[in-house]
């Protein structure tokens, strides 16, 4: 056998405890550092941004290169909700493609660029390298969250290659070996972790993509962490228990100075190396004391286990497991019904409700599991803090009896498509689920004849899709709600009290909505409008009722704001606040070249002749979203005497030439600006616009960005932020 060490080991011998300050030194030092550009490499790929946004920008070059020529380009990775793989979908920008994603919380990622669903190829720019995935690189986001998951501050640990014989698969293997500061070899003599990796991965996986040397390294630094050494072994082998007892363990204790004791050794692994652990658990009861399983639940015939020796000979096992989307959850249920039938004690680490069966999950089973280990003391069976019981498997209706998507109780979403696709290669939903309300793929899965995913959980809110199925959009037939403007994507809403205002309210219980005809003299044409009414409104009221027109965006229609805006629920839910005063809202069609005269000559004449709304400048309001609010700022320009209230959403102020500011700031009672972050196309134009409109002295209020990108996630906030200021004494 042989032992190479890949770092230098550190000459400390005497054990020093560090505290959690450390682990913020540890942030600061990995702020910013996501990784390098090789120097062959002028522009790196993927570049993170503060607060974890991601600028992403592929050579075009490079992709026909690799694979040749694509008409689409995704980066995809662990970006889905609960760090699941997703794909962020590139546009063609010049010689590139190019996305801005985010913000994504602190952590690792590994991703992979695809061409046309297929075609695949790494990162050129990115050094970083998963053997047991060529195609993948990975980056890390610092951040308080993910601290034991960022280098370590100081010397720690380090990382040997150990080579054996393996006489199961008559070939030497390798195996990595984590060694603490504090070891030597004579003296006192360590226990060892014997961690093993998943189905499809190697034995560097834990090191390359779980963080192992950084988790570690943090929690012995911090004084979490008993002395001991971490093996990571070969476990892709036809008998896992005869490789490890008779090869690994030999190796390790003829390498290294450590114990022989059984009462010293602890055996852990994920997925396929989660079941390989506890077959040795159940075949060899008490050749390991602690016994760890992470997302793993398929543990073979249950019973015939020497639940007995079992129970009397080891002191601790413990078992993981993602959320409903964990390929495990279900099988870990039914498992701990014939555990507690059979009396097979066990710890439970609770339902993860973040992370499904991935690197996340498995890199805070390392944490919680690691430091339980060779303390003399009894682990706490207590759940890690957010974790929840598994009371029941989940279950999805069964496939073609329910509208799509199915929701559950608590956010998980299932798409099912119909069985029109079942020759199709390849099928995706394309969804604003990703931070913000960007837009994100998740690949679909076939289910007989049908195509189907589950997702989440996903936040209360609002959500817009479409099916991509071999790179061609399509609506979801399933699914009875439309978007006039957008006829592939359908709707759903994800209920609880952050989306209360995008709630249906009791029946009755709401204003009117109708619709408005008007003859066009600019487009020449009959156009519609919907107005929405107050509840209980009053046609006969001596006081009429202020007016706010609200505008849709470019490529739209006067049906979005209702369609995909929520704009009614919105303005339900405010008025039965008492949030806003009572009001009547048009929202009119603004596809036109003339909006000024539009508005002016045919929109506002036909709401005076239908309805009970004031002529007073100062009772009217007008906004509009991204064109919208291009349209809404030309008639406040050239008209502005007529709506004394301004709402922009995501569109800039442009150029301040020829603007008769003084009779603006005289007639206007409010100009109010809304943005979205960085990942807004308009972004940079708002924040050019602010020093404009500030070097002409114009009066606006603009109280920084709404997080999210140039979509509806940011302006129904912006109409839930803007709607209650109007006609305010």
């Amino acid at each position: 056998m042989e032992i190479t060490s890949e770092s230098r080991r550190s000459s400390r011998l005497g054990r020093t405890r560090r505290t959690a300050a450390l682990l913020t030194a540890a942030l600061v030092a990995a702020a910013g550092l996501a990784f390098a550009a090789p120097a062959t490499a002028a522009t790196p790929w993927v570049t993170v941004q503060d607060d974890g946004y991601l600028r992403i920008s592929v050579p075009g070059a490079a992709v026909e290169e690799a694979v040749g020529p694509v008409s689409q380009v995704v980066v995809e990775g662990n970006f889905g909700p609960s760090h699941n793989w997703a794909q962020i979908g590139l546009q063609r920008s010049g010689a590139n493609w190019t996305a801005t994603y985010g913000p994504f919380e602190p952590g690792l990622y590994y991703y992979q660029v695809t061409g046309d669903d297929s075609k695949v190829l790494k990162d050129a720019s990115n050094p970083t390298s998963v053997a047991s995935e060529p195609e993948w690189s990975t980056f890390f986001i610092p951040g308080e969250s993910a601290a034991l998951l960022a280098d370590a501050p100081e010397d720690a640990g380090t990382i040997e290659t150990l080579t054996y014989t393996s006489s199961v698969e008559n070939e030497e293997r390798e195996a990595l070996v984590w060694v603490p500061p504090t070891y030597t070899p004579k003296g006192k003599k360590l226990p060892v972790l014997y961690l093993q990796h998943g189905g499809g991965q190697s034995y560097r996986d834990w090191v390359e993509v779980g963080r192992a040397e950084q988790i570690l390294d943090n929690l012995w630094l911090s004084g979490q962490l008993e002395d001991m050494l971490v093996v990571m072994g070969n476990g892709n082998v036809s008998d896992f228990s005869a490789e490890l007892m008779d090869n690994i363990v030999p190796a390790v204790e003829g390498a290294y100075n450590v114990s022989p004791s059984r009462n010293k050794r602890a055996l852990a692994g994920l997925s396929m190396g989660g079941g390989q652990t506890f077959e040795v658990f159940s075949e060899l009861p008490g050749e390991f004391t602690a016994i760890g399983t992470f997302g793993a639940g398929r543990f073979g015939e249950l019973d015939d286990m020497p639940v007995q020796k079992m129970n009397d000979k080891t002191d601790l096992f413990r078992v993981y497991v993602g959320n409903a989307t964990d390929a495990a959850h279900n099988d870990v249920y039914d498992s701990f019904q014939k555990f507690d039938e059979l009396g097979l004690e066990y710890q439970f680490d609770g339902v993860n409700p973040d992370a499904g069966h991935n690197w996340n999950a498995w890199q805070e089973n390392l944490i919680d599991f690691a430091p339980r280990l060779f303390t003399g003391e009894a682990s706490d069976p207590a759940m890690s803090e957010g974790h929840t019981a598994l009371t029941e498997r989940f279950e999805t209706p069964a496939s073609g009896t329910t509208p799509t998507p199915w929701i559950s109780d608590d956010g998980f979403v299932t798409f099912e498509t119909t069985t029109d696709f079942a020759d199709a290669e390849y099928v995706s939903v394309w969804a604003n689920i990703a931070p913000g309300g960007s837009w994100l793929r998740v690949e679909m899965n076939k289910v007989g004849d049908r195509w189907q995913t589950t997702i989440g959980p996903l936040d209360p809110w609002f959500y817009h899709y479409r099916l991509i199925v071999d790179r061609q959009p399509v609506k979801d037939a399933s699914n009875p709600t439309s978007v006039t403007s957008e006829p592939m994507w359908s709707t759903f809403l994800v209920e609880g009290e952050e989306s209360r205002l995008l709630t249906d309210v009791p029946e009755g219980q709401g204003g009117g909505l109708d619709v408005m005809t008007y003859q066009s003299t600019v487009a020449g044409q009959e156009r519609s409008a919907y107005v929405w009414t107050p509840p209980g409104y009053d046609a006969d009221r001596a006081e009429p009722y202020p007016l706010f027109v609200l505008n849709h965006g470019g490529g739209q229609s006067w049906t979005d704001w209702v369609e995909v805006g929520r704009a009614r629920q919105i303005l339900d839910n405010l008025a039965l606040d008492g949030s806003i005063e009572p009001m009547v809202v048009v929202m009119p069609n603004g596809n036109v070249n003339d909006y000024p005269k539009e508005l002016l000559e045919n929109v506002v004449p036909t709401t005076e002749q239908n309805y009970n709304v004031s002529s007073d400048p100062h009772e009217r309001a007008l906004a509009g979203l991204s064109a919208g609010g291009a349209r809404t700022l030309s008639v406040m320009k050239s008209q502005p005497d007529q709506f004394a209230s301004i709402g922009v959403f995501s569109a800039g102020f442009g150029s301040g030439d020829g603007v008769d500011v003084e009779a603006i700031n005289a007639n206007t009672d409010m100009i109010r600006f809304y943005i979205g972050d960085i990942t807004d196309f308009v972004y940079q134009g708002m924040m050019t616009s602010l020093a404009t409109m500030d070097s002409i002295g114009l009066e606006y209020e603009f109280d920084g960005v709404t997080p999210g990108p140039h979509g509806w996630d940011v302006w129904q906030k912006n109409l839930i932020d803007f709607a209650p200021r109007l006609f305010q004494e």
